[in-house]
């Protein structure tokens, strides 16, 4: 990248595992002495209209039977992730015109990234969904989208791919920092002091909001969808035995690069938590109790044995839906009380905003001819250019 390059409006657009929604970020890029420098212009969330949400679950919860519906639903996330693009820049009071690119994460309906044999073939999977050309075609905007294909055909996880970001948020010259997303599944960034990226770790921990959510929602039969405010695990307590079972996962026995989804911590793990709860009579309040300490107990596992001794001690940013729970946020510092906690918004930037801003960058690397993937992260044989290009209307190239 050269010294100095004219800066960029870029829309990036997310929704998480929890599936809540449609996160929406335009920023103003470009870069300065080698880097990429961000300026956050506007951020807003868009709610799934109502079913939406569950629909999306569903199938991504469903296996195989369900290739009608994912098609659908392609199209028709696709139209809703346009819609949101338009509406963020409207609010930011940028013309569409006045943005070069949009980078879109999509949805994840699944992600395996554990090599599987078929055929004598190799396969590492994922799948998200949000059509880039129904996006590209309604707001006339060049759409970077599809990100991780091209890190798990490297031979990596295809995730995370938020660490650079990370990196240029949040690093700092005198303390190390930990950024921990507590999304539907939790991942961490430790940013060593002093550094840029080199020394840089991060992988997904296990489970951030995807238990409790779905614990809560079968409890309630779909009346709650979360634990609002950590009520209900504030009013039970950690039973002992379960949460030994639940660290006792096989993914706690693997070491980075590393990432998981709800196909290790989603419905099946849901079902088989209850029918154990139910021999051993633990109250509803005490299930949520459990799971909310089993995500901190998850990170703090991870924090302890896969970073540097000095991780144990440093600021710990959270940032997530996780990090609105005061229960789950009381367990970690209970677990790891040498760190200190403070939000994003607390460390400098709008916490709910930074997936979203990472598929801007990662669109901006990409148009730019830049690997968005750190290979020692991910696992990747080496670096590669992240996505596909799906032209605008006026698309004339971007270099």
């Amino acid at each position: 990248m050269d010294c100095e390059t004219a800066p960029m409006k870029v829309i990036g657009l997310m929704s998480g595992t929890s599936a809540d929604g449609i996160d929406a970020a335009l920023l103003e890029i470009g870069s300065n002495k080698g880097l990429p420098k961000l300026r956050l212009l506007h951020f807003a969330v868009f709610p799934f209209p109502n079913g939406l949400r569950e629909q999306i679950l569903r199938v991504a919860d469903a296996g195989s039977g369900a290739t009608s519906e994912i098609c659908r639903l392609n199209v028709l996330l696709g139209e809703l992730f346009a819609t949101v693009a338009i509406s963020v820049a409207r609010h930011a009071g940028v013309p569409l015109r006045d943005v070069a690119l949009i980078g879109s994460h999509g949805q994840t309906i699944a992600h395996l990234p554990g090599p599987t044999v078929e055929h004598s073939v190799s396969i590492r999977s994922t799948l998200q969904i949000g059509e880039p050309s129904v996006i590209a075609e309604r707001t006339g905007i060049t759409t970077v989208a599809d990100f991780r294909p091209r890190d798990l055909a490297a031979g990596g996880e295809g995730a995370p791919l938020t660490p650079y970001l990370h990196t240029l948020l949040f690093r700092h010259p005198h303390r190390s920092r930990i950024v921990l997303n507590l999304g539907g599944i939790a991942n961490l960034t430790f940013l060593p002091k002093g550094h840029g990226l080199r020394g840089v770790l991060a992988f997904d921990t296990g489970p951030g909001n995807v238990l409790i959510d779905g614990l809560v929602a079968r409890l309630t039969g779909g009346a709650m969808g979360a634990d609002l405010d950590g009520q209900i695990a504030a009013s039970g307590e950690v039973d002992p035995r379960l949460l030994r079972w639940l660290m006792a996962h096989p993914y706690f026995r693997r070491t980075p690069p590393k990432s998981t989804g709800r196909e290790e911590f989603g419905p099946s793990l849901i079902e088989a938590l209850l029918r154990r709860a139910a021999a051993r009579n633990v109250t509803e309040e005490n299930l949520v109790a459990t799971v909310t300490a089993f995500t901190a107990q998850s990170v703090t596992l991870h924090v302890r044995r896969d970073l540097p001794r000095s991780a144990a001690s440093a600021e710990l940013i959270s940032c997530g839906g996780g990090a609105d729970n005061p229960m789950l946020i009381k367990r970690l510092q209970e677990a790891l009380p040498e760190c200190r906690l403070l939000t994003a918004d607390e460390a400098g930037f709008p916490g709910r905003a930074i997936e979203a801003s990472a598929f801007a960058l990662l669109a901006y690397l990409t148009a730019h001819g830049l690997p968005g993937n750190l290979p020692r992260i991910t696992g990747a044989t080496h670096s590669a250019i992240l996505g596909k290009i799906v032209p605008g209307r006026a698309f004339q190239g971007l270099r």
